[in-house]
């Protein structure tokens, strides 16, 4: 190694003995592909800002444990110790702090194979923004998972978010997730608005941590006033977590009275395959609340009548396909195994007897990959993207992309496009590249694209460019 390397390496983090081995551990593992001094090469640079697959110590420590192999860069677990990776880690991340470098400002268009695309920032200054829905053209609704409900009526967004509104436990994942309007809102009595969030039961009289769950609600807006609150969902007390992550959740309306939502299995995995709790399962009720008659598992007295499927671990993308009906769902996996899956009544997806990924220190969940009885993803990412929000295009902005789906992923900040043919993946491309962790996205009436970013809280609008 070049002495002149070395320390121009150091003085990235400075001087010291561990800035030293950080530099030497760096040379003898990364430089002869992401360059002697972090520029890049034949993988790409490391202190630009820029970070395609996670940006936190921890998603880029699992990234050097266990590589990503589909790109060429190998596992590290055998050759390098705990300690080393987290030095390494560390090192990249103070490089990149000590050269000032920031992440790309946003751009202007985006190429894809089909479009060039015009990029606005539709909605910003927002407090961490979980789900959009759109009334018309003018009109939406924005939650914020800090617990506020936002309006945009004639193309403005409101400064003072609804009041009134469900308490939340905005902790760890949980909050005020999903929005929607009901399907018929315009008839007259109706102007439903549903809202899925965390639920959290009071703080015990021993002083222990709170049980929390989703739950699932609706109401009106009057004169900005939350209203005629009606609960349509709250699971028995009793199966409330104390855990604070895999909540889900979606809300789409089906065909006919048809309301699905998906609740995560809440850190309990082994909850997703017990029918009589509510966690790791996608629910089908109807809208006012009441039990579908055919839903799947109703006349099982020990089972949740709202179940409709289960076996999943944090399903926090449904979707409708508009031509065929059928219900899609994304989850996140573990490290590893994010899926893809269409969902079917009374259908085990195998959460956590059989997965594609591994517990995130590296350990084995299981050895399986399939079980009879259990239904295989669709489609599944390894590594994980930490797959979100999904929506199909039905618009006619983007005529090439009809009924293709739309998929947001949180670590890899990407939107890709899914061609879908029946039950087939045939196509994936990503259209947006680290503008932000993609929460989520929707197909807006007016045939544009909006892909709600955390870290920047942005919402994007997609639209193609108008050739001169």
């Amino acid at each position: 190694m070049k002495i002149s390397t070395l320390l121009a390496l150091v003085t990235l983090v400075g001087i010291s003995a561990m800035g030293q081995e950080a530099a030497k551990l760096y040379q003898a593992n990364c430089s002869h592909c992401h360059g002697n001094k972090l520029q890049g090469g034949s993988a790409q640079s490391l202190g630009d800002g820029v970070w395609k697959f996670g940006n936190s110590a921890g998603y880029i420590t699992r990234n050097i444990k266990f590589g990503i192999t589909h790109l060429g860069m190998p596992a590290y677990e055998e050759t390098l110790s705990e300690r080393e990776i987290r030095v390494l880690a560390n090192f990249l991340l103070d490089a990149e702090k000590k050269s000032g470098a920031t992440q790309a400002a946003l751009p202007e268009f985006l190429q894809t194979l089909d479009y060039d695309i015009k990029v606005e920032v539709w909605a910003e200054g927002l407090d961490i923004p979980w789900g959009l829905t759109f009334l018309d053209a003018e009109t939406a609704l924005i939650t914020e998972r800090t617990g506020q409900l936002r309006v945009v009526a004639k193309g403005h967004l409101y400064s003072k978010s609804v009041n009134g509104t469900p308490e939340v436990l905005a902790e760890g994942q949980g909050g005020l997730l999903d929005v929607a309007f009901d399907p018929n809102y315009a008839d007259e009595g109706n102007q439903w608005v549903y809202l899925s969030y965390s639920h959290g039961l009071e703080l015990q009289p021993n002083g222990k941590r709170a049980g929390a769950m989703t739950k699932l609600v609706r109401g009106r807006i009057n004169g900005n006033e939350w209203a005629d609150e009606q609960v349509l969902f709250e699971a028995p007390h009793e199966t409330y977590r104390t855990t604070r992550h895999h909540y889900g959740t979606r809300i789409v309306f089906g065909q006919k009275d048809d309301l699905y939502f998906s609740i995560g299995d809440r850190g309990t995995g082994a909850h997703a395959q017990d029918l009589s709790k509510p966690n790791g399962k996608i629910h089908r009720i109807h809208r006012d609340g009441s039990i579908p008659r055919d839903n799947p598992f109703r006349h099982i007295k020990t089972a949740m009548p709202s179940i409709f499927s289960y076996g999943h671990r944090n399903p926090q993308g449904l979707a409708l396909h508009p031509k065929t009906g059928q219900l899609w769902a994304a989850e996140h996996g573990p490290l590893g195994g994010d899926e893809l899956n269409l969902i079917f009544p009374s259908i085990n997806y195998g959460w956590p007897l059989i997965t594609y990924g591994k517990n995130y220190n590296g350990t084995s969940i299981t050895e399986f990959v399939r079980k009879e009885g259990m239904q295989q993803p669709i489609w599944y990412w390894k590594p994980s993207t930490a797959v979100c929000g999904i929506d199909f295009y039905p618009g006619d902005l983007f005529p090439k992309w009809k009924n293709k789906l739309l998929v947001g992923s949180l670590k890899y900040e990407d939107l890709r496009v899914l061609d879908i043919e029946k039950d087939r993946v045939m196509h994936e491309e990503v259209i947006l590249k680290n503008a932000g962790r993609v929460r989520d996205v929707v197909c807006g009436p007016d045939g544009a694209i909006y892909v709600v970013l955390n870290d920047p809280c942005t919402i994007l609008r997609l639209s193609p460019m108008m050739k001169k």
